[in-house]
């Protein structure tokens, strides 16, 4: 029961992670890649902290915070830079997946590290999931905006930031808490990001910001960022990296349905075929029976 509850809020996490790479794709036209992700960060970590504090967490070793400052600044940081990039090559959905490609990243990177050990049935859900992807993405290209390749490449060679921080955070967060271990990771991430704006200039979009963009960004850190991600560690604590990172092929359809709504991006016939594959796959890796 512990894991499928973890791969049940796991499925929370990546759906409302997918409604923010529709709004990523909303602003992505008045605001460039740092500024995306300070709204993000900068944001959900102002919502966390006051959290961590009143609830008393169990904060990280003093030995550990290199370690998780280091986690934090790569996927807080580096991926979601690229992952805004990636979004502004291409559309939110064919972008969310793309990144659904992450449980097999997980997956690799968790048996390079020997933390998860791989069974037939994990790999053969894992690979129908990433080849309805593949698919999906493969024939919907015709219809893609130009270069959209590009922004999947991209998005692709950024899941490894996330695949290393599944499978690296989950003894950090024994040693604390779910709750510490994300507030320092994602307040060294938000500050990395803050001085890496102020050297670019970018905070200067926000003087052109409309009613609509904030309350876009607002949700972006609230939601996207802060709620999004107190859910993904939870999940992490109760069930295998490659498990929760399956969870991530979800991502796609709030993406592709709020996409349809803000910025009127079509859903395809193609995406629909490769979201059913997904599907398939999230019930064969999730659904291994325990040896007696």
């Amino acid at each position: 029961m512990g894991e499928w509850v973890g791969v049940a809020i796991a499925l929370l996490s990546s759906s409302i992670g997918g409604t923010a790479a529709a709004i990523t794709r909303y602003l992505v036209g008045g605001a460039d890649p740092i500024l995306l992700a300070i709204l993000r960060w900068g944001i959900g970590f102002l919502c966390l902290l006051p959290c961590a504090l009143l609830l008393g967490v169990r904060w990280p070793q003093r030995s550990d915070w290199p370690a998780v400052a280091g986690l934090g600044v790569c996927f807080f940081g580096l991926f979601f830079i690229l992952y805004n990039i990636a979004v502004s090559y291409t559309t939110a959905a064919r972008a969310s997946l793309a990144l659904a490609t992450l449980p097999l990243h997980t997956m690799v990177v968790g048996a390079l590290l020997g933390v998860e050990r791989l069974t037939a049935r994990k790999i053969t859900g894992v690979g129908i999931a990433v080849l309805g992807v593949a698919a999906a993405l493969a024939l919907g290209l015709a219809q893609s905006p130009p270069g959209a390749w590009r922004g999947e490449l991209i998005m692709t060679g950024a899941v490894f930031c996330m695949a290393f921080y599944n499978v690296l955070s989950r003894p950090l967060m024994r040693r604390s808490s779910a709750l510490g271990f994300l507030t320092v990771g994602m307040g060294a991430g938000a500050l990395v990001l803050v001085l890496a704006g102020l050297v670019k200039g970018s905070f200067a979009a926000l003087e052109q910001f409309t009613s609509a963009q904030w309350i876009a960004g607002i949700y972006l850190g609230v939601g996207g960022g802060a709620l999004a991600f107190i859910l993904w560690v939870m999940a992490l604590v109760r069930a295998t990296p490659t498990r929760v990172a399956n969870t991530m092929t979800v991502n796609p359809i709030a993406a592709t349905l709020l996409a349809a709504l803000l910025i009127g991006e079509p859903i395809t016939a193609n995406l629909l075929v490769g979201l059913v594959a997904v599907f398939a796959g999230i019930w064969i890796a999730t659904s291994e029976a325990k040896p007696a």
